[in-house]
């Protein structure tokens, strides 16, 4: 009786083990295309709170594809600079704006 469960316990353990890791020629699992990323930041206009917000990066096996992440920054990034530019020079204007007006005011 002993030999008999003992060889029951082997060729469960086999065939468990032959059906996890795909015992023949064809593939338990087909390979799956990887995730691409989709861009859906907008190029005629510039990006928005909504963009952000809505923005989904695709997954890779080990976090997010890197390639992904680095376009979507290095595009924030730039039209974040843009932004800033622009603020600088409309405070720049509004200055002296106010400057001459407070030149005015005092000539008058």
């Amino acid at each position: 009786m002993f030999w008999f469960l003992l060889i029951t316990m082997v060729v469960v353990v086999a065939a468990v083990t032959l059906a996890v890791v795909g015992g023949g020629d064809s593939e338990v699992l087909p390979e799956v295309a990887p995730e691409e990323l989709v861009d859906p930041l907008p190029a005629a206009r510039p990006v928005d709170r909504a963009d952000v917000e809505a923005l989904r990066l695709p997954v890779a096996v080990r976090g997010y594809r890197m390639a992904d992440v680095d376009d979507v920054l290095v595009r924030l990034g730039a039209e974040l600079a843009e932004r800033d530019a622009r603020i600088s020079e409309l405070e720049e204007a509004l200055a002296g704006a106010a400057a001459a007006g407070d030149a005015e005011d005092g000539r008058a």
